[in-house]
């Protein structure tokens, strides 16, 4: 008969194996959603005579870099990883914002898009506007304001016509876009193109010194808007949970109803909550043209807006898991060009992968019945409604 000692010491441990299965329970599903992706992706890989264990091997290396490669490929490849994070942690987190709020701000593309393109120019016309040459601690601010207040209020229109008129924000931010990347195309080509005699596409002119992050490291491309996308993202979660605003959103997510008879302004917070998701977006246009590229250009965004969707799937809208599946997508995407190197698979193969991760994410009952989990009834929403 085991003595009292041995009886708490069990109970001790029981306790704290529930709560650690409580724990890892919300992100048990991702991690097993990228396992069962991988795996799927090494049998495709495999059926058309690639090797799965090299062709994982090239994208890890890609991503972080080996002992293999040596210190300088390994470093500059955890910093392009850095480099695409970047955007992909702004975006995703400007969706994830907008699912708290039980809305779907499908529109994350062309935000990121105006964000670019007000950024570039306030950073390459302002000191000619003014006719004085600014500090970087007002030009470069200034510069990301513009961005932020331009995705702000290209979503935030959405979240009137929501708010007012109960326009769905899905239709309506995917029209949005075809109006912002349009827009964007005929400013490109004329007012703001690159007047230089050599410039032969659709771009602006570069932004002034004084409008750029500097690099953290020489000789690498990994800038200070990376580490502004992690302080974005811990500034987001403070928030949302605690702060009033973050209650109201949090609240309108879980049950509009609810909140309206508790006293939450229902349609200011869903204007809020829009500007706030779209300010985000226009952040990561923003930091990619002061930051990365010091101009705008058609085409730079390499689908940033539409990605965010899959990682604030991945990340369950909560600002650290965003975070850490722009990591994941980021890698993915740095690592794919070593990954063809060594086995000669199409970087197509990286896509089919992100899209079997938010296949099992979104429809997490395949994984939960191949892996036999219990559900605990958490669903992935993205919105309330049609019409809601």
């Amino acid at each position: 008969m085991p003595s009292e000692k041995q009886t708490n010491s069990l109970s001790k441990f029981i306790s704290s194996l529930k709560q650690f299965i409580e724990w890892i329970d919300p992100i048990l599903v991702p991690l097993l959603a990228i396992l069962t992706s991988m795996i799927v992706g090494g049998i495709i890989i495999k059926s058309v005579g690639g090797d799965p264990i090299l062709a994982y091997k090239g994208l890890l290396e890609g991503s972080f870099g080996s002992v293999e490669l040596g210190p300088v490929k390994s470093q500059r490849a955890i910093s392009e990883t850095a480099v695409w994070a970047t955007p992909y942690i702004f975006a995703g987190l400007a969706v994830a914002l907008a699912f708290k709020g039980g809305l779907f701000n499908i529109g994350a593309e062309g935000q990121l898009a105006l964000g670019a393109v007000f950024s570039s120019l306030i950073g390459y016309a302002l000191p000619g506007w003014l006719g004085v040459d600014l500090p970087t601690i007002i030009h470069l601010p200034l510069a990301i304001l513009g961005g932020l207040l331009m995705g702000g209020i290209w979503a935030g229109i959405v979240g009137a016509l929501k708010a007012y008129t109960g326009g769905h924000e899905v239709i309506n931010t995917i029209m949005m876009n075809y109006i912002a990347l349009n827009s964007t195309s005929f400013l490109l080509n004329g007012v703001m193109k690159d007047p230089s005699p050599t410039n032969v596409i659709a771009r602006t002119p570069l932004i002034a010194e004084s409008a750029r992050f500097a690099p953290i490291f020489d000789g690498l491309r990994v800038h200070w808007g990376f580490v502004l996308a992690l302080f974005t993202a811990v500034f987001i979660w403070w928030l949302l949970n605690k702060t009033t605003v973050g209650f109201e959103i949090r609240t309108m997510g879980a049950n509009p109803d609810a909140a309206h008879y508790a006293g939450v302004n229902v349609k200011r917070t869903i204007i809020l909550t829009m500007f706030l998701s779209g300010a985000l977006a226009g952040m990561a246009g923003a930091i990619e043209v002061t930051g990365l590229n010091y101009r705008h250009e058609l085409g730079f965004s390499q689908g940033y807006g539409f990605d965010a969707i899959a990682i604030a799937l991945l990340g369950k809208s909560h600002p650290i898991g965003v975070v850490l599946a722009s990591i994941l997508f980021a890698a993915m995407r740095n690592g794919a060009t070593r990954m063809q190197f060594l086995t000669q698979m199409p970087v197509d193969l990286i896509s089919m992968i992100q899209a079997f991760i938010l296949l099992f994410v979104a429809a997490d009952a395949i994984v939960r019945f191949i892996f036999r989990i219990q559900s605990k009834g958490e669903r992935v929403v993205l919105t309330r409604g049609w019409g809601g």
